[in-house]
């Protein structure tokens, strides 16, 4: 069994704050096809309340994550408009090991975004 697990967070560096409120979907991708696992919304301090994936359901293979930050960038003023820069912020990864810690932050501004594999 599994030992892994996946967390994420995400910072609003623009305005130097956890963004909270934002809806995440996580996607298992297998070959051209992507099956939602879970759907979840950040907390106050811009994290999930649990973590996205552990247990049976931690296992290797590729993964999206994919972060409304449009809705998050409206609600907060930082942008305006029907057609945004960013909107839906998609990521996939790869779990290689399934016995470690995943965590893959997303460091959000209305113009841009990075991401790392953090601890």
């Amino acid at each position: 069994m599994a030992d892994g697990w996946l967390t994420t967070h995400i910072l609003d560096t623009a305005r130097g704050v956890p963004a909270a409120g934002v809806r995440i979907t996580l996607y298992r991708l297998t070959g051209t096809s992507r099956v939602q696992i879970t759907e979840t919304v950040t907390n106050a301090d811009g994290r999930t309340d649990a973590p996205l994936l552990k247990g049976a359901e931690f296992r290797t293979g590729g993964y999206e994550l994919v972060f409304q930050a449009g809705d998050y960038l409206r609600a907060s003023g930082q942008v305006t408009g029907e057609t945004l820069f960013l909107d839906e912020v998609p990521i996939r990864f790869g779990i290689s090991d399934a016995g470690s810690h995943y965590h893959v932050p997303l460091l959000l501004s209305a113009f841009g975004y990075s991401t790392y594999r953090g601890s």
